[in-house]
């Protein structure tokens, strides 16, 4: 059996989810599979459902400002409990003092402002890929 990887794509907006979904999707075929949440919570349950399965999360994309927890605490909480897996924060208007809390203690690996640049995503992932490698 294969073991399979995962990216979950985290952000209140569905459009931006479906997007960023389409974006990874279009670079990176069917190496990984896609996983879209809404919130932190859905988010949560699915990390725990997919690790369950056997699929290895290698990336989690967040955005900062979202209904409920924060990116920046929803990224600490993944950290804690998964500490092997990517994270990246993605935010219109997080605060410093988020970024810098995202960067000490979820030990997020990168955050874009949005809107992101696709090169910028990719980039952010392959690098995470690379050192996990």
């Amino acid at each position: 059996m294969t073991t399979k990887e995962a990216i979950l794509c985290v952000d209140d907006e569905a459009i931006i989810v479906f997007a960023m979904k389409q974006e990874l999707k279009r670079h990176y075929g069917g190496r990984f599979v896609y996983e879209t949440a809404l919130d932190a919570e859905e988010a949560l349950e699915i990390i725990d459902d997919l690790v369950g399965q056997g699929i290895e999360v290698v990336v989690v994309i967040s955005d900062w400002l979202m209904p409920g927890m924060k990116g920046d605490e929803f990224l600490i909480r993944v950290h804690d409990k998964y500490p092997q897996i990517g994270l990246i924060m993605v935010t219109g208007q997080a605060d410093d003092g988020a970024i810098e809390r995202a960067i000490q203690q979820a030990k997020i690996s990168t955050c874009l402002k949005k809107p992101w640049r696709s090169q910028d995503l990719i980039a952010a992932i392959d690098d995470i890929l690379q050192k996990a490698s």
